[in-house]
């Protein structure tokens, strides 16, 4: 089994906010595969189905951002869940609105989300999902665009992100990060 986890807050006057784009994308991989309905566990919401070939558990922690891991980790600890077979969906700064990049392991770069999986799971080698928001311009107008909703301007570009998101995910569980962003790229003509 597989968990992938969309980091976010729960707060429904959040749901827009690009720091939630970890919840849409978990959101509509769960619509788009058929997933039996979200329910409450593990301090989170979870959604059981398949994709691919695959059986993968999404979960939407409700702990807020900066305690995302502790609901990761009940998760994990009560499905045997390896870390190598967890993936966290995230907002990412430092990637233009759209880009979307997959890696393993690596530092949290800020991200209290991911910085609290990494404490609560022990380490850092889980695989994730960058979803790129763009970078405000200056620091101190980070918190204000990252809690701030996507613009009427964004939902071209963020709704063919995440229907190509959810169309590929069976390439991305299947273990095939570099076929996963390069079709991501193609269905949502990502430039550049």
């Amino acid at each position: 089994m597989l968990l992938w986890t969309g980091l976010g807050n729960p707060e429904p006057g959040m749901s827009r906010h690009r720091h939630n784009v970890g919840f849409m994308a978990v959101d509509r991989i769960a619509a788009r595969h058929g997933f039996a309905p979200w329910r409450k566990r593990f301090r989170g919401e979870v959604a059981e189905g398949r994709v691919g070939r695959h059986k993968v558990l999404l979960l939407k922690p409700m702990t807020y951002m900066n305690l995302s891991g502790e609901s990761v980790q009940q998760a994990a600890a009560f499905y045997k869940i390896p870390i190598e077979s967890i993936t966290a969906f995230h907002d990412e700064l430092d990637l233009a609105p759209g880009r979307v990049r997959v890696k393993r392991g690596g530092g949290a770069a800020g991200h209290n989300g991911l910085r609290s999986m990494d404490r609560m799971l022990g380490g850092q080698d889980y695989w994730r999902v960058r979803i790129g928001i763009g970078h405000p311009g200056a620091r101190d107008r980070v918190t204000g665009h990252v809690l701030g909703d996507f613009a009427k301007s964004d939902q071209d570009w963020l709704e063919r992100m995440l229907d190509a998101m959810s169309d590929t995910a069976p390439v991305l569980a299947d273990g095939q990060p570099e076929l996963f962003m390069t079709k991501m790229a193609l269905l949502a003509g990502e430039k550049g």
